[in-house]
């Protein structure tokens, strides 16, 4: 075709009247606890910029702690306001839910990513190198380990205070995550917190080349499973015509108006609706770290920086099972039939496997990794119950397990050697006699992850088999108890090694943290024995809030 031909199609094609474009209606107020968390990582990374580098660390720590606290207050408000219930509603153009799960969600990921930026924060674990504090991060990440710039880095007493922006964007993407109300929302969050992730994993100051081989498994697998969720979404688009939850929801249950002749052809295609529903669950089933989509677990766990892993294992898994709930009972409950027995087995193969393999692990960084794969098959069974019940069972069950997990590694941080965390197992022996209170505290949050009675893991694990049970997935909860007893052997067997074996001679020392260390593992010890004794108020607090906006 010449090129006239092609110039007069477009001017043409430009003759017709063009319709004014709308202005976007944004609900600022209501979208604020995540605009507040953004701003303040801009505004970190212009302190990284601007602020002289001795001045960094105090304004990185009160700017992300101010941050937060001001986020939740903001989403507080919010739920007091009603936006929980009578106001529930889709805001910013149908791109984001404010609704209950997604506020009491996101106060759950803003308490826990607080106790997890004081474990970031904390600089006496270490000795001193040349008159200077040093933290869990390298001294310049940029250098290469073990060469001569890290080591003039360490001499000169420089900081990767960069870690606190990164977390502030990380946290940012993770409150739109589950309130996310479009695939395209979806993506953009779980890149917002992925990648600072990926970086955060890859800034050890000990272990560095662990720690980068960890970053570099953890980008890549994720790579891989944001491909298999974007696939999905091109599919399910073609199916419904949109990206938008409700109309696809619309489209599954064949109450649909309005169809636009283009895609009529394609629209209701089953295969479209299959393929691409089970590529959306498989990207998110890997940010839960459900088998078989686990493998990326155990070693990021073990090779991350630990109070990032802290941070990871608790704050990801709450936002991921957000979006798994809000995609599953929003988007596919026309689909139940075909998704409930594809999550049957991966529940099943979670929970054993997560409990079987943990038993073989020598490092408790790695144990503590298995221990979270069963537990994302424990929260599963509250998923596949499809009744209000499992969404308020599984709404308690993650705060009860976010602040176990961040308190029970805030306390592998304090047991050291020469090289800083002592994680093999065999060093734990003894512990007990050497600080009782140490291992006393961790002996805790092992109860808790094993569901002993009296700890908020007895209460979440009883309120998501209970809902599994009401809702027809009997079996799934005698597997979950099966899974449980075995699990209870490794973590019980912590425990008789910490307070029943010799210490040795050349055992690790236990670090007198400071007090934003100690803060995060009372308020961990808190929150478990609280859950665990009187977990009425907030099983009701989770029941009010688990109706989702359609």
């Amino acid at each position: 075709m010449s090129a006239t031909a092609v110039h007069s199609l477009w001017t043409m094609g430009a003759a017709g009247p063009i319709g004014k474009i709308p202005t976007p209606h944004i609900e600022y107020a209501q979208l604020s606890p995540v605009l507040i968390i953004l701003g303040a990582a801009m505004v970190g990374v212009l302190v990284e910029a601007f602020v002289p580098r001795k001045g960094r660390y105090y304004a990185q720590v009160f700017l992300s702690v101010v941050a937060v606290v001001a986020s939740f207050a903001a989403v507080v408000a919010l739920a007091a306001g009603g936006y929980g219930s009578t106001k529930a509603h889709i805001a910013a153009m149908g791109a984001v839910a404010v609704d209950g799960p997604a506020l009491f969600l996101q106060g759950t990921i803003l308490l826990a990513s607080l106790v997890a930026v004081f474990t970031f924060a904390e600089r006496r674990l270490d000795p001193e190198v040349h008159g200077n504090r040093t933290d869990s991060f390298a001294a310049q990440a940029a250098s290469v380990p073990g060469s001569d710039g890290e080591k003039e880095a360490v001499r000169a007493g420089f900081t990767t205070t960069e870690v606190f922006p990164l977390a502030l964007f990380a946290i940012g993407g993770m409150l739109v995550f589950p309130a996310a109300n479009d695939l395209l929302t979806l993506f953009v969050a779980l890149e917002v917190f992925s990648l600072p992730l990926y970086l955060l994993c890859a800034v050890a100051r000990r272990k560095r080349l662990m720690s980068q081989e960890a970053a570099v498994k953890y980008f890549l697998l994720g790579a891989f499973s944001s491909a298999f969720l974007l696939f999905g979404i091109a599919l399910l688009y073609g199916y419904a015509g949109s990206v938008s939850y409700a109309r696809i929801a619309e489209v599954v249950d064949g109450t649909v108006q309005n169809v636009d002749p283009a895609l009529a052809d394609t629209m209701g295609n089953d295969a479209l609706l299959l393929i691409g529903g089970a590529m959306i669950l498989l990207g998110l089933l890997f940010k839960v770290g459900a088998v078989p989509f686990h493998m990326w677990t155990p070693d990021v766990y073990q090779g991350a920086p630990t109070p990032v892993t802290g941070f990871m294992a608790a704050a990801t898994k709450v936002a991921a099972f957000g979006a798994l709930l809000r995609l599953l009972y929003v988007v596919l409950p026309g689909m139940r039939w075909d998704w409930r027995p594809v999550m049957w087995a991966v529940a099943i193969i979670t929970m054993l496997g997560g409990a079987i393999v943990a038993i073989t692990q020598t490092d408790i960084k790695r144990m503590l990794a298995y221990s979270s794969i069963a537990h994302a098959g424990f929260i599963l069974a509250g998923v596949i119950a499809t009744t209000p019940e499992g969404v308020s069972s599984v709404l308690f069950y993650l705060v009860t397990y976010s602040f176990v997990t961040i308190g029970a590694f805030a306390v592998v941080t304090l047991v050291r050697d020469a090289e800083g965390e002592a994680t093999h197992l065999s060093k734990w022996a003894g512990l007990g006699r050497r600080s009782p209170l140490v291992a006393a505290v961790f002996a805790v949050f092992l109860l808790a992850f094993a569901g002993i009675p009296l700890t908020s893991g007895f209460s979440g694990k009883f309120a998501v088999f209970k809902a599994a049970a009401d809702g027809g997935a009997g079996g799934l909860v005698v597997v979950g108890v099966i899974s449980s007893a075995i699990a209870a052997f490794f973590y019980i067997r912590v425990i008789v090694l910490m307070f029943f074996s010799e210490p040795k001679a050349d055992g690790p020392t236990v670090a007198v943290p400071s007090p934003l260390t100690m803060t995060t593992i009372a308020v961990g010890v808190a929150v478990t024995l609280v859950l665990g004794l009187a977990p009425q108020y907030f099983l009701d607090l989770a029941g009010q809030a688990g109706v989702f906006v359609r």
